[in-house]
């Protein structure tokens, strides 16, 4: 049967409102549920003894995370072969739950592990004192899995100088070495913790785009760890992306960073250098921090444990979270507070994960 002309045009507005949802932008929910999402840097559940139990697996399936970059080796405090045995430690522990877990050793597991629905686990180190100063580590660990490494943990190592290095040394000529060594093998360089001098360095040595997996924007606080504006845009010039971060740095001590003061340093970094930079690192646990005051007195002693260690950074007290961050899935708040401002979805994809996507693609390849 052949349709009217009426009988089109009363069939208009329905196709109009069609093609208007047709063309509508996802919403944030929809959005974090097909991206791929990567934390830059978060503490994971981990237990090499046994399975995790089910309110712990209950709450990294919340997180919706594709994958994240834990840290082995902490501070710096772990020697070159108690690093190994750590990495057996976190081999293991991934092996008993098959199901959840999966060790990320190259850019074509970020698909497998948003297919499967396992979240990916990046090795990788913030500090440097385990290589011992020798570049044959790089190769050691990178074979064992590390895929991250940084040249130096607040303090001076054989490679550059800390954030809260007394003088500033800048990258050494071993350090420059060892940034080519990681360019050769397939690591992605990490100067979250290296100073101003180092970076800049490490980003102008490097061939491959380098990351400052977790920080603040100092034009928003003034601190030792935020980042300069001048070393934003050199990173983001040369392809690299920061990570913001949601440890106490963001705000003056003792207030506890608040999610506008989070999306001030985000937005910031958004404005400096640009969408395909910025993403989401952030250096809490996955799980909710227990503020009680028995957490909160072993908190209080880890605090003291890194003062002693020379390795403390000013304003360390609040403990590690934004407090509407608190919570496993806190990226999907990030994605909806971004979207609320009138963000893209393509550059909310981005900061939940397509540029340090990128960035590894571009790095892991030796």
């Amino acid at each position: 049967m052949t349709p009217t002309r009426r009988a089109l045009l009363g069939a208009l507005p329905a196709l109009a409102c069609l093609s208007r949802s047709a063309l509508a932008a996802p919403s944030a929910a929809d959005l974090y549920r097909d991206a791929v999402i990567i934390n830059g840097n978060l503490v994971l559940p981990i237990d090499d003894t046994k399975p995790l139990d089910k309110e712990t697996r209950d709450q990294i399936k919340a997180s919706g995370l594709t994958a994240a970059k834990m840290t082995i080796g902490g501070s710096g405090g772990e020697t070159r072969a108690e690093v190994v045995e750590s990495i057996a430690g976190f081999d293991k522990a991934i092996a008993l739950n098959p199901d959840l877990y999966m060790k990320v050793v190259a850019p074509a597991d970020f698909a497998r592990a948003k297919a499967s629905g396992r979240l990916g686990v990046i090795y990788s180190f913030e500090a440097a004192e385990m290589l011992e100063g020798d570049l044959a580590a790089i190769d050691q660990f990178h074979d064992l899995g590390v895929l991250i490494m940084g040249l130096s943990y607040n303090r001076t190592t054989p490679f550059a100088s800390g954030t809260m290095s007394k003088e500033s040394t800048g990258l050494t000529a071993l350090g420059r070495q060892a940034v080519a060594r990681m360019n050769a093998k397939g690591v992605t360089v990490d100067v979250s913790h290296s100073d101003e001098k180092s970076s800049l360095a490490a980003i102008e040595a490097s061939n491959r785009p380098v990351l400052i997996t977790h920080a603040g924007c100092a034009a928003v606080h003034a601190h030792p760890r935020n980042k300069s504006d001048d070393l934003m845009r050199e990173l983001a010039d040369r392809g690299g992306v920061i990570g913001i971060y949601e440890l106490s740095y963001l705000t003056t001590a003792p207030a506890q960073p608040s999610l506008e003061v989070y999306l001030a340093h985000l937005t910031h970094a958004l404005k400096v250098c640009g969408e395909d930079h910025v993403g989401i690192g952030s250096d809490a646990l996955l799980w909710p921090f227990d503020t009680s005051a028995e957490s909160m007195a072993q908190w209080n002693k880890s605090l003291e444990e890194r003062k002693a260690a020379g390795v403390a950074a000013p304003g360390e007290g609040p403990p590690p979270f934004v407090t509407e961050l608190n919570r496993p899935d806190r990226c999907a708040i990030v994605a909806d507070a971004l979207a609320k401002r009138g963000y893209k979805a393509r550059v909310v994809e981005k900061v939940l994960g397509g540029n340090f996507r990128r960035v590894f693609n571009e790095t892991w390849t030796g």
